[in-house]
């Protein structure tokens, strides 16, 4: 097992910070926004673990940019139908544009 990364370090401390908060969502959205959240969560740690692993890595950190984007939305929809409080919607922003730095930078020193 290679080393565990910063930012796949972060993206997990994320998702456990994460599941908890979905897990109350209303029973109505449980198996639609709450299981799509958790699947862009884990589709996430699953690429950067690949990108740890893998020869080309620029293809694979494209597609983490990508899901990271869906996420915030989909977290935004959380905040506006109020599901999650403007706090912890406050807290999932500063860590997601972390994790998405440490990508940006991942993906630049990638090139090189």
């Amino acid at each position: 097992m290679k080393t565990i990364t910063p930012v796949v370090e972060k993206h997990y401390q994320l998702i456990l910070w994460m599941l908890p908060k979905i897990a109350n969502f209303p029973k109505d959205q449980r198996f639609l926004l709450a299981d799509r959240i958790e699947g862009i969560l884990l589709d996430i740690l699953e690429l950067l673990i690949d990108a740890v692993y893998s020869k080309n890595k620029r293809e694979i950190l494209i597609k983490v940019n990508l899901k990271l984007d869906f996420l915030r939305f989909m977290m935004r929809i959380t905040k506006d139908m109020k599901y999650i409080n403007l706090k912890s919607y406050d807290f999932f922003c500063q860590s997601t544009i972390e994790v998405g730095r440490m990508v940006g930078g991942w993906l630049k020193s990638s090139v090189l």
